[in-house]
Formats: C-alpha cells, sequence, structure tokens
C-alpha cells in the first residue's frame, strides 16, 4: 500500500482501521509499523476530523415545533383518487367519443341517401369478383383510341 492510498482511505473511512475494507486493513497496519510519515499524519488527521464530528451535539427540537408538524400531518390531505388525478384526460377522451359518433351518423346518413340501383350498369362493388371484364373493356376501349 502507497502512503497516498492509505491517505484516500484515512479521508473515506477515518481512522479507525476496522471501518475500513477487510483487504485493506492488513496492508494499512503494515504501512503503519514501518513508521511512514505520510501515513502517520493522515492518520492523525483522520483522527482529529473524527472527533470534530463525534462532538458534534444537535439541539433538540422545540415542542411547539412538534405539535405544528403533528397538526399539520393530521390535517394534511390524502392523495386524489384516481378519478380526481385523471378527470380532464377522461373527459377529453369523451369529446374524441363525440366526434367518432358524428363521423359515424355522417357516414350513415350519405349511405342512406344514396340510391339504391337495381340495373346493371351500377358500378362494381368491391366485393364483387365478376368486375374484371369491366376492367378490361375499359382498357381495351383506351388502347383503340
Amino acid at each position: 500500500m502507497t502512503p497516498e492510498r492509505f491517505a484516500y482511505l484515512a479521508d473515506a473511512y477515518g481512522a479507525d482501521l476496522q471501518r475500513w475494507p477487510a483487504r485493506e486493513r492488513d496492508a494499512a497496519r503494515a504501512l503503519l509499523q514501518e513508521g511512514n510519515a505520510l501515513a502517520s499524519e493522515a492518520l492523525r488527521q483522520a483522527r482529529w476530523l473524527d472527533s470534530q464530528l463525534d462532538s458534534y451535539q444537535l439541539a433538540a427540537p422545540e415542542p411547539a415545533l412538534a405539535q405544528r408538524i403533528i397538526a399539520t400531518a393530521a390535517t394534511a390531505p390524502r392523495g386524489a383518487s384516481f378519478w380526481q388525478r385523471y378527470a380532464g384526460w377522461l373527459a377529453s377522451l369523451g369529446w374524441v367519443g363525440v366526434g367518432l359518433t358524428g363521423v359515424a351518423a355522417g357516414m350513415l346518413a350519405v349511405a342512406l341517401s344514396l340510391p339504391l340501383s337495381a340495373s346493371s350498369e351500377a358500378l362494381p362493388s368491391v366485393f364483387d369478383q365478376s368486375d374484371a371484364e369491366f376492367i378490361l373493356s375499359i382498357n381495351t376501349e383506351e388502347a383503340e383510341q
């Protein structure tokens, strides 16, 4: 282990070698036993920082603050239901349905207003298989001209 690696681990895990990764501990102890000055200085700085962090005391909160938090939690609105969250989105789906109904009604009105023809001169149906002669006769008329 290099002194730089030792200093990095001391900064990351503190002065207590028991907090360090297990695979690094033996090499760190060996470096300290060798008397490396950089490792000793890094360990001293880590001990100072650990003592500063351990000595910090957080002030207890005031009882009035705790009571305000509890009162606010008791009166806080609950989460909105599914219908409240998506009411606008579902309403727009209703307008889409109204539009599709209008299109269907228009198509029905057009279909009912067309005259029914029983003559053979009517346009062929898409489902009619006998329109091949009709198409061929149109093509031959165009070719003769």
